[in-house]
């Protein structure tokens, strides 16, 4: 029953991005904003399909802690799960990715719309320097950014290196971070096929403000809240 279970929520998956990354495609003719909100679907439908497959739900704690400002969201990765349920919840975002996933034929063209910075992670300090500039204008515009600051997925209980990129783009900017913390790794594992049941806990942290500190104060300080919030929370 729970490979029938997880079959069936992929195949919802596939389907629904293949149709609203198709929508998305045809929809530069629109101002981000409208994009921004016909690419909500896209996590409507899979999180509701979610739930009725696999019996896997969340509840966010920390709503409040978002001001009515565009900010530097910097999220622990841990699974598939939070790149789908981020954009639901949160004001109009863009993400910092890596520049192949725009390669993808029809998913790729579709991301492109929702003006992501991609960034090619071989070309160092450029493509800092590439975050930072894009970073910033998208900022000054009055739309948030997120960031993954440990550049890659991590299985749960585990860390890596917190990288600069997000500090010094705070350090640079003047807007402040909300750091993130969430348990989707044990129920929605890296890598793996199977979703298991139960309830995601997402935490959502009050802003770090930037002035005064030097960037690798500001990323100790969202490693240090990030890590000890996943440690509350905990696993399944």
């Amino acid at each position: 029953m729970p490979t029938l279970r997880t079959i069936l929520f992929w195949l919802g998956f596939y389907v629904s991005t293949i149709v609203v990354t198709s929508i998305l495609t045809i929809s530069f003719v629109f101002p981000f904003r409208v994009r921004y909100i016909i690419s909500k679907g896209w996590p409507l439908y899979n999180l509701w399909w979610l739930k009725v497959t696999c019996g896997l739900s969340y509840k966010v704690q920390g709503m409040d802690n978002i001001p009515n400002e565009s900010v530097i969201f910097m999220s622990k990765h841990q699974s598939t799960w939070e790149t789908i349920t981020y954009q639901l919840f949160m004001p109009p975002m863009v993400w910092v990715l890596k520049r192949e996933l725009l390669w993808i034929p029809i998913f790729g063209w579709g991301v492109a719309m929702l003006n992501p910075i991609a960034i090619n992670r071989k070309l160092g300090k450029q493509a800092l320097r590439q975050l930072i500039d894009q970073g910033k204008k998208r900022l000054d515009d009055g739309i948030s950014v997120m960031i993954f600051p440990e550049g890659t997925r991590t299985q749960a209980g585990d860390k890596t290196q917190y990288r600069p990129g997000g500090a010094l783009l705070a350090a640079k900017s003047g807007h402040k971070i909300i750091p993130i913390a969430h348990n989707a790794g044990y129920f929605w594992p890296k890598g793996q096929f199977f979703k298991h049941p139960g309830t995601i806990t997402v935490a959502i942290g009050e802003p770090i403000d930037p002035a005064g500190k030097s960037s690798s104060e500001i990323i100790k300080e969202v490693e240090a809240w990030i890590e000890t919030k996943i440690l509350e929370i905990g696993g399944r």
